[in-house]
């Protein structure tokens, strides 16, 4: 019996040693903190959807989904090949061309009207705190921060892994002039060295003046946030990006609900909506789109072009690493929406409705 209780003594401090690492980043506390307890969104000690949104669909419990998860029919989720990339030169770019570069997954690169914007840039290698967890596909990891040039502006859509890689913002903060991301993240980013000045945290519905004519407008997503055991301590959200000549709905993590109406009605028609496809699973349908609502929620923002994100880079949901964009791509019949399926690496130029990518996705098992 006292050989158990030290085991579990010594597995607890180890745990909490773990878990005391550096990429676990901080809870507020202090002014922001007090400043969170005042938000709307923020009752019973964490952050609220704006609708119900329970973490699993009814029916469904963490047991059936570890089974399934480890047990269940398994997909090709892994390729079994380097995924094909193209590296353009970030570093030489010219300063005047409206162009997109997506690095996999969630992370990209904007030029827009001069300047640069990076968005949940995980550029490490791994979307996961332990050391062999969720690593990159081959071919996917590409560009390391090395590649990337100043940042006039980072977003920040949540604290998720997947969203807010440690060793990238940690390598990146030299270069970066601005952050832009939810109530609580700025605790994580103090705690790595940025200044509370580089550091603009935002509740939903908020407007932010960034330089003259560039407008920034926080927008709800239906999600949830944490890096450790506790969760929802800080926000997500999405960005409406407002410059001289474009308008980009930036969206973060999100099941589908009526703020997608919203957004499009207020704000709409955007030039490019970057929406999640991938990740998905049926068991947790509130909190990611599934594949039948990414086009829909991309036409009720009255988007022109649609980036589908959130997939060929991480093994995160149980579905085969291809099937979001071959899907999708099946549902190309929309004449109005453009959808847009670079490889990684490959330049798109925001203002061309003429540009073609090739589905490099179907000749990869």
């Amino acid at each position: 019996m006292i050989a158990l209780f030290i085991t579990i003594g010594l597995l607890a401090i180890l745990i909490a040693a773990f878990m005391n690492q550096p990429q676990f980043g901080k809870l507020p506390t202090g002014e922001r903190l007090e400043r969170i307890q005042k938000a709307g969104n923020y009752k019973n000690g964490s952050f609220q959807n704006e609708s119900y949104t329970p973490m699993l669909t009814e029916g469904e419990n963490y047991w059936t989904l570890s089974m399934d998860y480890f047990f269940g029919t398994k997909p090709k989720r892994k390729p079994s090949h380097a995924l094909p990339s193209v590296k353009t030169d970030l570093l030489h770019a010219d300063s005047d061309e409206n162009f997109l570069v997506w690095f996999g997954h969630s992370s990209y690169y904007m030029q827009v009207d001069g300047k640069r914007i990076l968005v949940d840039p995980v550029l490490s290698g791994s979307a996961s705190p332990l050391p062999l967890g969720l690593k990159a596909f081959k071919g996917t990891d590409i560009y390391s921060t090395d590649d990337i040039p100043i940042i006039d502006f980072l977003f920040i859509s949540h604290d998720h892994w997947d969203h807010l890689d440690y060793a990238t913002i940690k390598k990146l903060q030299p270069k970066v002039n601005k952050v832009i991301c939810g109530l609580g993240v700025g605790a994580h980013l103090e705690h790595w060295g940025y200044n509370s000045n580089k550091i603009v945290e935002c509740n939903w519905h908020e407007t932010v003046q960034l330089e003259e004519n560039f407008v920034v407008h926080t927008i709800p997503a239906r999600h949830f946030s944490g890096r450790g055991l506790a969760r929802n301590k800080s926000l997500w959200l999405s960005f409406v990006w407002l410059s001289p000549t474009l308008s980009i709905f930036i969206g973060g993590d999100s099941g589908f609900d009526d703020h997608f109406e919203k957004v499009g009605n207020q704000f709409g028609p955007f030039d490019l909506a970057v929406l999640e496809n991938g990740q998905y699973d049926k068991k947790w349908r509130y909190i990611h789109l599934m594949p039948d609502q990414v086009i829909p929620a991309a036409q009720l923002l009255k988007a022109k072009k649609l980036l589908p994100v959130h997939s060929s880079k991480f093994m995160l949901g149980n579905h085969a690493w291809n099937e979001p964009l071959e899907l999708i791509s099946q549902q190309d019949t929309t004449p109005d929406l453009q959808i847009l399926t670079p490889m990684i690496g490959e330049k798109v130029d925001i203002n061309s409705s003429e540009q073609v990518f090739e589905k490099w996705w179907t000749n990869i098992s």
